[in-house]
């Protein structure tokens, strides 16, 4: 049931084409719900004249001090906000989810990542991550809130975008990466497996119009299956889909089991 609908949702593009694709594009500030924006009044209370970047490691931060995972939850954004904060769950696309929309009321554009692997693998399970653009360094950064990452090259000090991390670590190019959080250390073997092994493939997650799932999801999550209730909504064509930048999907997706 995954594979099939992983094949349903995704398709090959150019890399072009991903500027036209970021999360603020479809999900408005006014239309986030009001308890991400308290909860970032807070965060920042007594942060003046942060740049976007900064903002973001703040926000990052704090969200990662104060949630300490768990079990997934496929919840509205606001109610998969409140249970991570009282400690009830939270896995890496829980934690993308809600963070964009904390950038997003800071008026910094963001767009969330997933991976997967080629051959297709059902035992990988994936990993989801962010990316904003900062304008203080003119680009976009890959970070990964749940796992507390940024990555650089060997001996450069600006942080890489998801194109540059797999692009360079595709070409062979010497990559590191850093914790943001002094008190996490970085667990080599998991960010290998994640990110570095060649068989990797990032693909941006577009269309996810958070009140619209937040609507489905607040009404029939306790009389349906989760996977019913995103079925539906491809079904009526407002589902998400997932765009593959760097690898011919069609081509590179076999089943392996």
């Amino acid at each position: 049931m995954y594979y099939a609908r992983f094949k349903l949702l995704s398709k090959t593009v150019d890399k072009t084409e991903l500027g036209t694709h970021t999360y603020n594009l479809i999900n408005e500030k006014q239309a986030i719900p009001k308890s991400f924006s308290i909860v970032s009044t807070l965060i920042l209370k007594d942060k003046r004249g942060l740049n976007d970047f900064d903002t973001v490691l703040e926000l990052a931060r704090w969200l990662r001090t104060n949630i300490k995972g768990g079990r997934g939850l496929s919840l509205s954004s606001e109610k998969a906000l409140e249970m991570m904060l009282a400690g009830e769950g939270g896995v890496c696309s829980d934690m993308a989810q809600i963070f964009n929309n904390f950038c997003v009321v800071n008026d910094i554009e963001v767009r969330e990542w997933g991976i997967t692997s080629f051959p297709f693998n059902s035992e990988f399970g994936g990993h989801a991550f962010n990316e904003f653009y900062s304008k203080a360094l003119g680009k976009w950064v890959l970070i990964d809130v749940s796992k507390t990452l940024l990555f650089y090259l060997e001996g450069e000090d600006r942080p890489l975008s998801v194109m540059e991390l797999f692009e360079y670590n595709k070409a062979g190019r010497s990559i590191v990466y850093s914790s943001f959080l002094p008190s996490i250390i970085p667990d080599d073997d998991l960010i290998q497996f994640y990110f570095l092994e060649q068989e990797r493939a990032p693909f941006l997650i577009c269309n996810y119009h958070n009140a619209t799932y937040d609507r489905y999801l607040d009404r029939f999550e306790a009389v349906c299956p989760v996977f019913v209730i995103h079925f539906w909504l491809f079904l009526v064509r407002k589902s998400y889909y997932y765009l593959f930048p760097l690898n011919d999907f069609k081509r590179e997706l076999v089943y392996e089991r």
